[in-house]
């Protein structure tokens, strides 16, 4: 039997989170480092796998199958297609950055009297996230994908409510009432969504007698399991209501800013980097693979949902006064995109939605984890607190533009390729939303912008003007991220050729082919 390399890769944080929980509390240094080298070497698994990926070879690679639970047909089944690999790779490449930029967030606070903080507790729930989004992205058993879909919910509630952010003007019990009630919303909206979808798989285990996606997907395809339109359109909108409630996509979006905007820095890019991107992901693998007829029937509804998200979301943080939860809402708008993308049914709006889920994280992660040094300096998430940065703290000032210069998508930054795909992909199917869509651009222009104009050039408040420029281990987590936002800007190619057989694949599923461009004659 070959290694079981993508077990391992799951496998190996899930146990680095035990151990790092296991460290004697008055070890807290120590819990950092091993998770920070937990995290290393899972990364270097994960780049492993993506060496071994043959992106011209079977669509899922690397698999393992064992039986489970037998009476069911639930099997333990795990397999990368060309889209799974690269999430793999982002989440184990974002992992690191996470830790170091969230040293401190748990250390022990003063209010009154010396509290401790559980730092073992804190690092040990990131690796438990990592290895459970790890494991959704290779899980090619539609059970075993449910499983971890929602277990992921359980660290990512106490990381929002246990650790949240030390910067809120309204003091530490007010922090403390909305951090448990931005956590509560995040549970109860992802749980209610993982119950219908829950109806949703039992629904397709007593239609399809098995659990396996790529049994189903194959019989499927060959004529051998046919759906009823009506169960097909009943399954379809179960799985599809739990992705849509993750990603997050409008209306089902508003627990996303309070998440954030209480979280930690490091710990709202895991929500809108790491987990919310499981959302996008299993409607590429799930949605549109095992249910092709009811997705065309309902892409007309989604794309509209999508266009909503963007221009909503855009606006929304046009009028923010809190730099976190602008950048939530930058997501919401992002994440509209890249729905839109991926039900546009064309190979260009596809692979620009793959590649926007990369590109995004990274961007994201850039963006939030430098503001977040930034709030942490002043102990103020207020825009209006902020004037004339960039002349006290250069460095800082230069990394948040160009973090912020990559959320607009400025061309020469990663994610101004991935849109632009899925604009172009949207515009040779549905001209009209593409146009409508072209809007959210313009109002990413004005929020990203406005937000720099505001907190770092102007006069230089009292409040910042003995600011310290960014440490050497903020940098360490920055300008990595400033080089891949450069150099994805500049040439895409290795993520595009590992991504696009599988977007190849996904349009056959769907029976889809691009339109023909319409050439007038030559008189």
């Amino acid at each position: 039997m070959s290694f079981p390399l993508l077990t391992a890769t799951a496998a190996l944080p899930a146990i680095g989170a035990i151990a790092t929980a296991a460290v004697p509390a008055a070890q807290r240094t120590a819990a950092k480092w091993l998770a920070l080298l937990v995290s290393l070497a899972t990364l270097v698994l994960a780049a492993i796998v993506l060496v071994r990926f043959d992106p011209d070879g079977d669509r899922y690679q690397l698999t393992e199958s064992h039986s489970w639970i037998k009476e069911f047909g639930v099997r333990y089944e795990l397999g990368v297609d060309g889209i799974g690999v690269a999430l793999v790779a982002l989440t184990a490449l974002l992992i690191p950055f996470i830790i170091l930029a969230g040293w401190h967030d748990a250390d022990p606070l003063e209010t009154g009297n010396t509290r401790w903080r559980p730092t073992q507790g804190f690092f040990a729930l990131i690796l438990a996230v990592e290895a459970m989004v790890i494991l959704s992205f290779e899980a090619t058993d539609v059970f075993l994908f449910y499983i971890f879909f929602e277990a992921m919910l359980i660290p990512m509630y106490f990381l929002i409510g246990g650790f949240g952010d030390r910067a809120h003007e309204h003091g530490e019990e007010t922090a403390s009432t909305q951090r448990s009630y931005a956590a509560v919303k995040f549970l109860l909206y992802n749980l209610v969504g993982g119950l219908i979808m829950l109806a949703a798989v039992i629904g397709l285990y007593v239609v399809a007698g098995n659990f396996s996606l790529q049994e189903i997907a194959e019989a499927r395809a060959n004529g051998s399991l046919d759906m009823a339109t009506n169960t097909e359109r009943w399954l379809f909108l179960g799985f599809f209501f739990a992705f849509a409630v993750k990603a997050p996509l409008w209306p089902l979006h508003t627990w996303l800013p309070n998440a954030m905007g209480e979280a930690t820095a490091p710990v709202a890019v895991l929500i809108t980097a790491v987990v919310d991107k499981v959302g996008t992901f299993a409607m590429l693998r799930f949605c549109l693979q095992l249910f092709p007829e009811a997705s065309k029937w309902a892409t007309p509804a989604i794309l509209v949902l999508a266009v909503i998200s963007i221009i909503y979301g855009a606006l929304l943080a046009v009028g923010q006064r809190d730099i976190k939860r602008l950048v939530a809402y930058a997501s919401i708008s992002h994440f509209g995109f890249i729905i839109m993308g991926i039900f546009a049914m064309t190979s260009q709006g596809q692979s620009g939605a793959t590649l926007y889920m990369v590109n995004h994280g990274i961007s994201t992660a850039a963006l939030m984890l430098v503001a977040g040094f930034l709030i942490s300096r002043r102990g103020s998430r207020l825009i209006a607190d902020y004037g004339g940065v960039q002349k006290v703290a250069p460095v800082l000032a230069g990394t948040f533009l160009i973090g912020g210069l990559a959320t607009l998508s400025l061309p020469g930054l990663a994610p101004f390729v991935s849109e632009f795909l899925v604009l172009v992909g949207t515009f040779a199917r549905y001209p009209v939303i593409g146009i409508i869509a072209t809007f959210g651009i313009v109002l990413a222009a004005l929020y990203t912008l406005v937000l720099y104009q505001r907190t770092m050039t102007g006069p230089v408040k009292p409040e910042v003007a003995a600011m310290p420029d960014l440490r050497v281990r903020e940098l360490v987590v920055v300008a990595p991220l400033v080089v891949l936002l450069i150099f994805l800007g500049v040439y895409p190619k290795p993520v595009t050729d590992i991504v696009n057989p599988a977007v190849k694949a996904t349009m056959s599923d769907v029976q889809k082919k691009d339109p023909q461009p319409e050439v007038e004659a030559a008189k």
